[in-house]
């Protein structure tokens, strides 16, 4: 097992120009972690901005979203790359967060399967923390019912073998499910502040949207509605996931 120094940094894999880690890379800082950006899907060819070619000297991961589809991984090098090295963080027990397109990817990458939904889920919906996740240190302190925010055209259909299923949404069972000990993915994301939200609504609320049946107007009386609960739950997962996933 790998033995950590303060000075390793926290790998953030980043797909898109405003998905970023927001208040879980802001609770990583404040709880003295280095973060490392990398953004596979422009340098695809550089190991100093993409997926490093080995994990030594890091501490841990955050696989973020992104507009690409899991379904096209056989066609995409550096999300081969990521399935790599997702694969090898998970058998050296690296700790590793997956968010929406993350998550997707963890359960692909480690025997699950991904693939379309029967209608794309944007807004915020219930997400019901089962009796494992009631039990499990990830959601110690969040309500077992709350609004949580997905912006998804895929879902993970079956989660990895020997994965333990945590939360579930209506029409997303399984929202929320760790891999082992050191590995977790949600489907939904927690990391937003209100800009990154109302960006993520703009952006999805095209073709997408149409196909939801949601406009950017739903999606801001949505936001008007549940941020104050949603804020303030999803920076308990953060402060959870430093403490407990990615503590030294």
């Amino acid at each position: 097992m790998k033995t950590y120094t303060r000075s390793m940094p926290i790998l953030i894999l980043q797909h898109s120009d405003h998905g970023g880690p927001g208040r879980l890379g802001a609770c990583l800082r404040d709880h003295g972690f280095r973060l490392d950006f990398r953004r596979p899907d422009q340098h695809a060819a550089d190991p100093r901005k993409s997926v490093p070619p080995d994990l030594d000297g890091v501490q841990g991961l955050v696989i973020l979203g992104g507009p690409m589809m899991v379904t096209e991984l056989d066609k995409t090098p550096w999300m081969q790359a990521e399935a790599a090295m997702i694969k090898q963080a998970h058998e050296t027990r690296v700790p590793m967060v997956g968010i929406c397109l993350g998550a997707q990817l963890i359960a692909q990458t480690l025997g699950g399967k991904v693939d379309w939904k029967e209608k794309p889920m944007i807004g915020m919906s219930r997400v019901s923390v089962n009796t494992t996740g009631q039990v499990d240190t990830l959601f110690a302190g969040i309500a077992w019912d709350h609004p949580q925010f997905f912006s998804c055209s895929q879902e993970v259909k079956q989660p990895p073998p020997g994965s333990t299923l945590l939360a579930s949404a209506p029409g997303t069972p399984n929202a929320a499910f760790r891999v082992g000990l050191r590995t977790a993915a949600f489907q939904y994301h927690f990391e937003c502040d209100r800009p990154m939200l109302d960006q993520l609504g703009k952006e999805t609320c095209g073709s997408a949207g149409d196909k939801a049946c949601i406009t950017t107007g739903d999606l801001a009386g949505q936001f008007d509605r549940d941020y104050e609960t949603y804020g303030r739950l999803s920076d308990r997962l953060c402060v959870n996931l430093v403490t407990y996933l990615f503590r030294r």
